[in-house]
């Protein structure tokens, strides 16, 4: 038992969630280091494929987390433990030695980034989910620092700036691939479908629109947008921390503190944005364009997440995975529509706001689905309750009717040989 008081180990636990929730920042790094180091090694065009690319690899680490690690968790009849296998692991370092041994070559590099992705997706998941906070911090590190001396030989313009930040990837996968104690529960095949159903069609919204963005708006667009969806992705770090944390449990400590950094990130890419850093970052392409609005707007999508996350965590958390996968599939329908529409208008600035409003709706829906559940499942109790309460009672009765019976029998055998006495003793042989 421990010997700590609960605020100190309050403070302990809330510390080390912000520790590991920073650490997010190095998978939201990728894609802007990527983005980055293309804009010094690659043609326009080439650029224009990588950013599309950059998209489709956050959607093949999507997949793999909703089969690894989301479905397990969704699997509410199991212990919901998650590992991170072996066999992606090896995947990622294939990856790794391809893209390095061939330089700086867009084909090995668009089959290569969603399989090194797609490990630190489901390497981060797991551990965010299991709390491996001590292993996560040195992947972190990994990561981070391997995606900064990529980025700086990418303003010297050398060659081999990709081999950097391939190497930190596969080093932080295979930190975080060492053996654990438990064993992966096994997914209930039902709610492991309708997981990765759900997060194909909403991943999916997302790499189609930006391949929109590439052929009707032209690469310079098209990787501006995936510039602006990365620079914002730091919100989604605390987003996904805070709902990787509720699918295990609902916390209240998690949701402020990942609140708190949502926050503080925004304060962050703004500050970033008026010195400049983001156009050192990706060059010409932001350098060229009006975007502070786009960024203003792609934040306020971002953290418009944090009102669709909870009840999304909460009706996962019930097993309600056929209900989740519809409403997912309405709202990236929404999603796709609002996004595509603003499309029309040749301004980023709106299809951020596209998405923007699609979030919003799909918070009220998300939520007014979260309360007819909870609804639901009071009236389903209290129906339970009253049944056992009129079964017990009907015992009670029972019982009681019973004790009546016995109590009355003795009375009234003691009557009959009572009266069976009196007569005997009338002189009469018993004539009244």
């Amino acid at each position: 038992m421990s010997l700590e008081s609960p605020a100190p180990m309050r403070l302990r636990r809330a510390t080390m969630s912000a520790i590991t929730l920073l650490g997010g920042v190095s998978l939201a790094v990728i894609p802007a280091a990527t983005v980055s180091i293309a804009s010094r090694l690659f043609t326009t065009a080439e650029q224009g494929v990588i950013a599309v690319t950059v998209t489709v690899a956050t959607f093949a680490g999507q997949l793999a987390f909703a089969v690894i690690v989301e479905s397990r968790l969704s699997s509410a009849g199991t212990e919901r433990r998650v590992v991170f296998p072996l066999w992606l692991a090896a995947a990622s370092v294939v990856a790794g030695v391809a893209v390095i041994a061939t330089g700086p070559n867009v084909v090995s590099l668009c089959i290569g980034l969603p399989v090194l992705v797609a490990a630190l997706e489901v390497g981060r998941g797991v551990s965010v989910a299991e709390r491996l906070d001590r292993r996560e911090i040195w992947a972190s590190i990994l990561v981070g620092a391997g995606a900064l001396v990529g980025v700086l030989a990418g303003f010297a313009g050398q060659d081999w700036a990709l081999a950097p930040l391939v190497v930190g990837i596969v080093a932080a996968t295979v930190v975080r691939c060492l053996p654990v104690e438990h064993r992966a529960s096994r997914p209930e095949r039902r709610v492991m479908g309708w997981v990765v159903a759900d997060t194909a069609i909403t991943g999916a919204v997302y790499p189609l629109l930006n391949s929109m963005i590439l052929a009707f708006l032209g690469p310079n667009e098209a990787v501006l947008f995936a510039a602006i969806s990365t620079v914002s992705g730091l919100l989604a770090i605390p987003l996904n921390f805070m709902r990787l944390r509720l699918l295990k449990e609902h916390s209240g400590l998690d949701i402020v503190v990942s609140a708190g950094a949502v926050v503080a990130a925004i304060a962050a890419l703004l500050v970033a944005e008026q010195l400049g850093l983001f156009g050192f970052l990706f060059g010409e392409a932001w350098t060229t364009s009006a975007t502070l609005l786009p960024l203003l707007v792609a934040c306020a999508w971002r953290a418009a997440s944090l009102a669709t996350t909870i009840p999304f965590a909460a009706l996962r958390r019930r097993g309600e995975v056929r209900l989740v996968t519809g409403l997912r599939a309405l709202v990236s329908a929404i999603t796709f529509a609002l996004a595509g529409l603003a499309l029309a208008t040749g301004s980023l600035a709106a299809v951020f706001a596209g998405l923007l409003v699609a979030e919003l709706i799909s918070a009220v829906v998300y939520e007014a689905a979260r309360r007819r559940a909870a609804a639901a499942e009071r009236v389903a109790a209290e129906q339970v309750a009253a049944e056992q309460s009129g079964a017990e009672q009907s015992a009670a009765e029972q019982s009681a009717a019973k004790a009546g019976a016995d109590a009355a029998a003795p009375a009234g055998t003691e009557a009959a040989g009572s009266a069976r006495h009196a007569r005997d003793e009338r002189p009469d042989g018993g004539t009244p």
